[in-house]
C-alpha cells in the first residue's frame, strides 16, 4: 500500500470546507490510525473564481469531474455535492473506475443506494455514507457493527434539525409556525425553499437508510409515510404541553412479526421520553434492540465540523481496509423479505382535537362512538372556545390500531354536532400522567 492516500473531493460547500481543515488540522492523528498520509489532490467546484472563506491552492481546484473521476493517482473520491444529479452519476463513475466513495448525501443513497452498493460491491469497493443522516451522531456504524449481535426491534428519531428547531420555538417563545420558519430561513437554519424538511421529506430519507440497515431490508422512500409540521398550530403546541406531551416531528421504523412499518410525521412524545428534551437544531435517535434494551445517540445534525467529522470517519475506515486489503467485503446486503404493514397493523395511541357545537350531550355521543369503534380513551379535556356557542375537546386514547383511527375520525365528522376534527397526532412515550 502507498505511504499516501489521494483524495479528490467533489463540493467545497459547507461540509467539504469540514473536510478539508479537518484533514489540514488533524493529518498527524489521522497517519498515526491509518499508517498513511492522506491527502487531497483535487476538489471539484462549480465556479474556480469565487471567494472562499478557506484558503485552498489554486492548482487544487478543478470544474471538470473528470479531473477527479479518471485520475489514476486517486485512490477516494468523497462526494459532498449534494442533490442527485450529477452526484448520483459521479458515485457511480468513481465506483466502476474502481475507486473508493465516501459521501454524504442521503438522497442519493435513500434513492439509489441498493444500486450503488451493488456496484460497490461488485467493483470491490467501499462505499460508505456516515455523514448521510444525523451529521455527526455516528449513528450508521453503530447500527452496521455496534448492534451486529442484537436484533432491532425499533428505531425512533428525530433526525431534521430545521423542524425541530421549529417545534422547540413555539414551544418555548409561543411563536407562531410562519413567523419561527421566518426567524429559521433568516439564522441559515432553513433553505429559502423549506419544503424538504418542513413537509418531511428530508427525515423520510433518513428514515429510509436507519430502516434499511437497522432491519436489513431493501425499503425505498416510498415505503415511507410521510407528513410534515407546516399544519402544526400553536394550539396544537400549546394542548400538548398542558397534557404533558411534547410535540416533535418524529421518524418511526418499528419491525413487529416480521412486517414493518415506516413513517415521518408530527408525534406527541411523553415528556418524560428522552427525545422530548432534545431541543433546537439537534439530532437523536433512539433504538429499541431485543438484547441492549434502550439506547439513544444525541448530537449535532449538521454544520461543517460535525458533518465534516463523519466523513473523514468513513474515510480513515477506508484507508484501514486498504492497508488490510479488505476494501468492499464489509458490506452486508439486505436479507430479510420485505414485508409492510398494513393499517390494522399499526398500532399506538392517538391524540385528537375537536371543534364541537357546545350543547349537551356532545361528549357522551363522543365517548359513546369511541366505544362502538373499539377505541377506548384515556384522557379527555373539554374548553369553552372563543366563538360563542362552541367548545373544543382533546381526547387521548388508549392503544388502537390506524385502520381504527380512520374509523373514528369518519364517523366522528359526521356527527351534526361536530363542526370539524381540528387535528390528529400520533402519541409515544406511555401515558403522561
Amino acid at each position: 500500500m502507498a505511504a499516501e492516500v489521494k483524495v479528490g473531493l467533489m463540493g467545497l460547500g459547507t461540509v467539504g470546507s469540514g473536510v478539508v481543515r479537518l484533514i489540514e488540522e488533524n493529518g498527524r492523528d489521522l497517519y498515526n490510525q491509518t499508517g498513511s498520509k492522506i491527502s487531497i489532490a483535487k476538489i471539484l467546484v462549480q465556479d474556480l473564481d469565487k471567494e472562499r472563506s478557506l484558503t485552498v491552492q489554486k492548482g487544487l481546484l478543478t470544474d471538470q469531474a473528470e479531473d477527479i473521476l479518471d485520475n489514476k493517482e486517486i485512490d477516494i473520491v468523497v462526494e459532498v455535492m449534494g442533490g442527485i444529479d450529477p452526484a448520483r452519476t459521479y458515485i457511480r463513475q468513481a465506483l466502476l473506475n474502481g475507486k473508493h466513495v465516501v459521501t454524504a448525501n442521503k438522497d442519493v443513497m435513500a434513492l439509489h443506494g441498493s444500486e450503488l452498493l451493488l456496484i460497490a460491491k461488485e467493483q470491490e469497493c467501499d462505499l460508505f455514507y456516515e455523514a448521510s443522516v444525523a451529521g455527526g451522531i455516528p449513528i450508521l456504524r453503530t447500527l452496521v457493527d455496534g448492534f451486529s449481535s442484537d436484533r432491532i426491534g425499533k428505531i425512533i428519531g428525530i433526525v431534521n434539525g430545521t423542524t425541530n428547531y421549529i417545534l422547540t420555538e413555539m414551544k418555548q417563545k409561543g411563536s407562531a409556525f410562519a413567523d419561527v420558519l421566518g426567524q429559521a430561513q433568516s439564522l441559515g437554519y432553513a433553505e429559502a425553499d423549506p419544503t424538504s424538511d418542513v413537509e418531511g421529506l428530508d427525515a423520510a430519507r433518513k428514515m429510509t437508510i436507519l430502516g434499511r440497515l437497522g432491519f436489513h431490508m431493501n425499503l425505498s422512500l416510498e415505503d415511507v409515510k410521510v407528513k410534515g409540521i407546516s399544519d402544526v398550530t400553536l394550539e396544537d403546541v400549546q394542548f400538548a404541553g398542558q397534557m404533558g406531551y411534547t410535540l416533535k416531528l418524529v421518524g418511526i421504523a418499528q419491525l413487529d412479526g416480521g412486517k414493518v412499518e415506516v413513517s415521518v410525521q408530527p408525534v406527541m412524545l411523553t415528556d418524560h421520553h428522552p427525545l422530548a428534551s432534545v431541543d433546537g437544531v439537534y439530532n437523536a435517535v433512539y433504538i429499541y434492540g431485543d438484547a441492549v434494551g434502550e439506547t439513544m445517540f444525541y448530537g449535532p445534525g449538521a454544520g461543517d465540523l460535525p458533518t465534516g467529522t463523519a466523513v473523514v470517519s468513513d474515510l480513515v475506515t477506508v484507508v484501514k481496509s486498504m492497508r488490510l486489503g479488505v476494501n468492499g467485503k464489509g458490506a452486508v446486503a439486505p436479507y430479510r423479505e420485505k414485508r409492510l404493514k398494513s393499517k390494522r397493523e399499526v398500532f399506538s395511541k392517538y391524540f385528537l382535537r375537536l371543534r364541537v357545537r357546545d350543547e349537551a350531550g356532545v361528549l357522551a355521543q363522543l365517548t359513546q362512538l369511541f366505544a362502538e369503534t373499539a377505541v377506548s380513551l384515556e384522557r379527555v379535556l373539554q374548553l369553552p372556545c372563543s366563538e360563542k356557542g362552541e367548545a373544543e375537546i382533546v381526547l387521548i386514547t388508549h392503544t388502537a390500531s390506524q385502520h381504527q383511527l380512520d374509523s373514528v375520525k369518519g364517523r366522528v365528522e359526521a356527527m351534526d354536532a361536530v363542526i370539524h376534527i381540528q387535528s390528529h397526532y400520533r402519541v409515544e412515550g406511555g401515558s403522561a400522567v
